[in-house]
């Protein structure tokens, strides 16, 4: 049966980020040396949160999507498709979605998960707008972005393991009754660059053993550098591409919601685009960066503060290893 095709809004928003608060100066006395002028200076970082270790990436989800279903005025027995997006999962197998359904008692709703990487919430999010603009049974999806990354962090390679934080970010979508939702969402990837950071033992490619665990190999690697002028150039060129779909013109956006990783990579975007750098809505400086969890975060913390009004034109992209990014351009539908 065919239906005709609706727009997806997003009508609640939720994070959550574990209670344990790792300030720079941790950093400056573990390493012996001033982690922190860079931090602050270069990255805009000046604390993040860590995960308890009996903690696993769901039980970061769970609060951030309980806090989107109270907004969206909903139950878990409402929803109808749980998409959880992380490179961080409880497991390999099964899903983290499971999971969560599980923990939620969303007794009703599918599940699966998305990994690409740190753009996998924008990603989830175009995947939930197509299943309601394709089929008329989804009233009700939550979206996670999720990250429990400094499970795998490597205390050796400082440059890299002082900059992550954990974190969890949500969002309920369901059909749009007026024009609010989403417009348009591009997908991108350049995979000359998938062994240049990750997660590279664990899967198939590399299975764990004790060689593996001694040489930290299970561990995050940056193993290769990408140009430092990718995320730069790349955001603004998917934001024309987005914009020119939907006939509108930089200046019309209002919010734009960035993966958190630099924020001179943030400036240089909006630089680029010609745009007050004040239009990006950053988290860093509190969270440090959670990866999957980083755009669906900046979102839910603007909705905190009040930030975002019916008709906002809002644009959110991610970007991770792989090299995989995603984009999506939204018109916000209520006040907050």
């Amino acid at each position: 049966m065919n239906y005709p095709l609706r727009r997806a809004t997003v009508v609640g928003t939720g994070m959550y980020a574990p209670k344990r608060v790792v300030k720079n100066e941790f950093f400056n006395e573990l390493y012996k040396k001033d982690i922190d002028t860079f931090l602050r200076e270069q990255r805009n970082m000046f604390e993040r949160h860590y995960m308890e270790p009996e903690q696993a990436t769901s039980d970061l989800i769970v609060p951030a999507a309980e806090e989107a279903m109270k907004n969206a005025g909903i139950t878990a027995k409402d929803l109808d498709l749980i998409i959880v997006a992380t490179d961080t999962p409880d497991y390999v197998s099964p899903s983290t979605a499971a999971v969560v359904q599980y923990k939620l008692q969303a007794t009703y709703a599918g599940t699966f998960d998305v990994n690409s990487a740190c753009a996998g919430f924008v990603a989830a999010m175009d995947i939930a707008s197509k299943y309601i603009s394709a089929d008329a049974k989804y009233k009700n999806i939550l979206v996670v972005g999720a990250y429990g990354m400094t499970k795998y962090l490597n205390p050796d390679d400082y440059k890299i393991s002082t900059l992550f934080g954990d974190g969890a970010s949500a969002a309920i979508l369901q059909p749009s009754k007026d024009s609010s939702g989403v417009l348009a969402a591009e997908l991108y990837t350049d995979g000359q660059y998938h062994d240049y950071m990750g997660i590279y033992a664990g899967g198939t490619h590399q299975p764990i053993t004790h060689s593996v665990v001694e040489n930290k190999g299970h561990l995050l690697n940056f193993a290769k550098k990408i140009p430092i002028e990718t995320n730069g150039t790349h955001w603004p060129r998917l934001t024309h591409t987005l914009l020119d779909r939907i006939h509108r013109h930089p200046e019309d956006v209002k919010h734009f919601f960035l993966t958190q990783i630099n924020i001179n990579s943030i400036n240089e975007a909006m630089d680029n685009l010609k745009l007050p750098r004040r239009l990006s809505h950053n988290v860093m400086d509190r969270y440090g960066y959670t990866g999957s969890a980083a755009v669906g975060m900046c979102m839910a913390d603007a909705v905190r503060q009040h930030k975002l009004k019916k008709g906002d034109l809002i644009i959110l992209l991610g970007s991770g290893g792989g090299l995989s990014m995603a984009a999506l351009a939204l018109e916000w539908g209520y006040n907050t």
